[in-house]
């Protein structure tokens, strides 16, 4: 079976199951324990001089588990490739936590505040409906980069291996990858990794969804936004997931106490949303993955079998 009829079968194997409770309240899930080898590693490494080695020494030992890991698992068969991009792809999971942003919202400011806290870093409590959506929307925009596209990128380039280490970065980088006291120096090399093998999924992710909902003549824009956000990698999907939905993104915002006055993407969008539009952002989310899905059913059928 070829790598992207596996990919095929994982994907849809990933919308219908998602995450099954019955499952992870059982077995901790492979991102769990990716997350507890980043912490060991922070907490073996990062301390004393040198942090900024000392952090690429640890993202190499996490890189060369993650490679072996992938080629282990490659070694027991397609069927263990399968259920290994299966559950490392989040797109069930992804649209499920978003679309609860919005049942949240529906019934009071603080319900949504909730939900929209356990998707999203910036501070939540004084959050108003608009600032609601507009983080519950960036989140979909981002993560489906992040969460579907990029790991189903890797598992096409380098198969299981390839899945797994980009997992492993990406958690390294959401756990380490920030510019403070503590990981300024020790969490850059994983930073950068993440930026360099998000580079092209993330511009792949923002040029499906402008193509396939009709905003390929606003190009110009989303490009320009995308340059001008926080985010090397994240701002293309949010910049044309904003114009597909026309409303404006980004902004000021609150993190740890302390706002930020970042660039709003899509200036011109509307700014009064709500729960609607975080349904519309759920449902766009589906329908990208259905066009994602079926390029890679042509890729089966066209390409050879490895």
């Amino acid at each position: 079976m070829s790598t992207a009829a596996l990919l095929a079968a994982a994907l849809l194997l990933d919308a219908m199951l998602g995450e099954p409770a019955w499952l992870w309240s059982r077995l901790p899930h492979p991102a769990v324990l990716m997350g507890r080898a980043v912490a060991a590693l922070d907490h073996w490494l990062n301390r004393d001089e040198a942090r900024g080695i000392k952090g690429a020494l640890a993202l190499a030992l996490l890189a060369l588990g993650a490679l072996t890991l992938g080629q282990i698992i490659g070694w027991l068969g397609p069927v263990a490739d399968l259920l290994t991009a299966a559950v490392l792809l989040a797109q069930r999971s992804l649209a499920e936590h978003v679309r609860a942003v919005a049942g949240g919202l529906r019934q009071s400011l603080p319900a949504g505040r909730e939900m929209v806290a356990r998707i999203v870093s910036r501070d939540t409590r004084d959050m108003d409906a608009p600032q609601i959506a507009r983080a519950a929307i960036e989140s979909a925009a981002e993560n489906l980069s992040d969460g579907v596209i990029a790991p189903a990128f890797w598992f096409l380039i380098l198969g299981t291996p390839g899945l797994i280490l980009y997992k492993a970065v990406n958690t390294a980088d959401s756990m380490i990858g920030y510019r403070t006291p503590r990981y300024e120096a020790f969490g850059k090399a994983a930073a950068r990794a993440d930026d360099l093998m998000n580079l092209i999924p993330a511009r792949l992710t923002g040029l499906l969804i402008a193509l396939f909902t009709g905003q390929m003549r606003r190009w110009s824009g989303i490009v320009a936004d995308a340059r001008r956000h926080k985010s090397p990698n994240a701002g293309w999907p949010e910049a044309a997931m904003a114009r597909a939905l026309d409303v404006s993104l980004a902004g000021p915002r609150s993190y740890d106490g302390r706002m930020r006055d970042l660039p709003w993407v899509n200036r011109a969008g509307r700014r009064r949303i709500g729960a609607a539009e975080i349904e519309a952002a759920t449902r766009l989310l589906w329908r990208v993955w259905m066009i994602f899905l079926l390029l890679i059913v042509a890729c089966a059928l066209l390409l050879p079998l490895r």
